[in-house]
């Protein structure tokens, strides 16, 4: 059985359950692609730190899907903030 590729994170949808994740993942894969452009490589000379008040809950669940990503849930977070920046300003 192939695994569908992961290209872009707007595909994996929000889960309401542990189970509906499972699902999911049992058929899907991210993509290489997709791995590399999640890795976020900065010059910590130009990095400034934010504070930034989050639910506990929605906290737990962006550590969560970083764990299952191999990510750090920050350099996820910064890589979802970027996608998001390019496709406004697009």
């Amino acid at each position: 059985m192939s695994l569908a590729a992961v290209n872009d994170w707007d595909v994996v949808p929000l889960f309401t359950s542990l189970e509906e994740e499972a699902q999911f993942w049992e058929g899907h894969q991210i993509s290489l692609r997709q791995m590399q452009t999640s890795l976020v490589s900065t010059d910590s000379n130009e990095s400034t730190t934010i504070t930034l008040r989050m639910d506990p809950r929605m906290l737990s669940r962006l550590k969560r899907l970083a764990r299952q990503r191999y990510l750090n849930y920050q350099s996820m977070l910064k890589q979802w903030v970027a996608e998001r920046l390019e496709k406004e300003l697009d």
